[in-house]
């Protein structure tokens, strides 16, 4: 019997990637390029990537498929090659993966609302999410992750739409804001809510991901430990992003602030930690070190 993600977790803590966009923006992918697409029009760049966060220690890796869901892809005029793209997604990120390395199938949100805020009804939400499931699922991922979401309901909708045709382990990250009453995702979830909402669907991981930088993920981790027993993920953002002056975008927390604050997160409750936008793998050797 194979070891599976959730066995590691039991063990010590686990290291995923960083950031995906970046590297891909590094890597020369041109503005109003579907990222998606890449994974079959341009594989080696992708495999590249995910090579490099497993040689800096990740024990696991999100494939390049965040905004592959069939509602998100229709944007680009590619919703018919929604399991295409995340089959490809899968399949490239699993040649990258060396013995005892994981991939994880990366789900991100729509961008849209469900009705009354937006058009969609949530069977929509959960065929589009499934059908990206089914590719990531049949490519060979070991688990799934619904991240950067910000409306439970929406997350929900996921969830049921991967279970509906996998039975890979599906693990969920919310993304908070922080406000002066704590943390609220932008749909006006709080953390007590949404870890409420996982235990009682037998989710057997969730935390949050992106928006926060890791001093403010260090506090959030610990409010979400006082209220779950659940595995938490944590991969925070390296500060918030601003546009230079040559069209660059950087990000305010250098690597050395934003290692500082991962021991804390660990101490705090983080089980399964990584890195989110303006994060690449320098900071995850690093954090591999600290780590191991």
């Amino acid at each position: 019997m194979t070891e599976t993600i959730l066995d590691l977790v039991k063990k010590r803590t686990v290291l995923l990637d960083g950031g995906m966009g970046t590297e891909l923006i590094k890597h020369g992918i041109p503005k109003g390029v579907c990222p998606e697409s890449w994974n079959v029009e341009r594989p080696d760049v992708v495999k590249k990537i995910h090579k490099s966060y497993f040689d800096a220690g990740s024990d696991a890796v999100l494939t390049n498929s965040f905004g592959g869901n069939k509602i998100k892809l229709s944007a680009m005029g590619l919703a018919d090659r929604c399991y295409e793209l995340n089959r490809a997604a899968a399949a490239v990120a699993c040649e990258a993966k060396p013995e005892g390395g994981y991939v994880g199938g990366s789900m991100g949100p729509t961008g849209k609302f469900l009705k009354p805020q937006g058009e969609f009804t949530e069977s929509e939400f959960e065929a589009s999410f499934a059908e990206q499931a089914r590719g990531l699922s049949d490519g060979g991922a070991d688990f799934l992750l619904i991240e950067t979401q910000y409306d439970l309901g929406e997350a929900l909708c996921a969830l049921r739409g991967a279970r509906s045709v996998t039975k890979l382990p599906v693990f969920v990250t919310m993304t908070f804001n922080r406000g002066p009453r704590g943390f609220f995702t932008m749909m006006g979830n709080s953390v007590a809510q949404c870890l409420g909402k996982f235990e009682a669907e037998r989710v057997p991981a969730a935390g949050a991901n992106c928006t926060l930088d890791s001093r403010d993920m260090a506090d959030l981790v610990r409010a979400m430990r006082e209220k779950t027993s659940l595995p938490l993920i944590a991969q925070a953002n390296a500060g918030k992003p601003s546009l230079s002056a040559g069209g660059d975008v950087t990000y305010e927390q250098g690597l050395e602030d934003y290692v500082s604050f991962i021991p804390e997160i660990i101490r705090n409750g983080a089980n399964l930690v990584g890195g989110c936008c303006g994060t690449n793998p320098d900071y995850i050797r690093r954090m591999a070190a600290l780590i191991k």
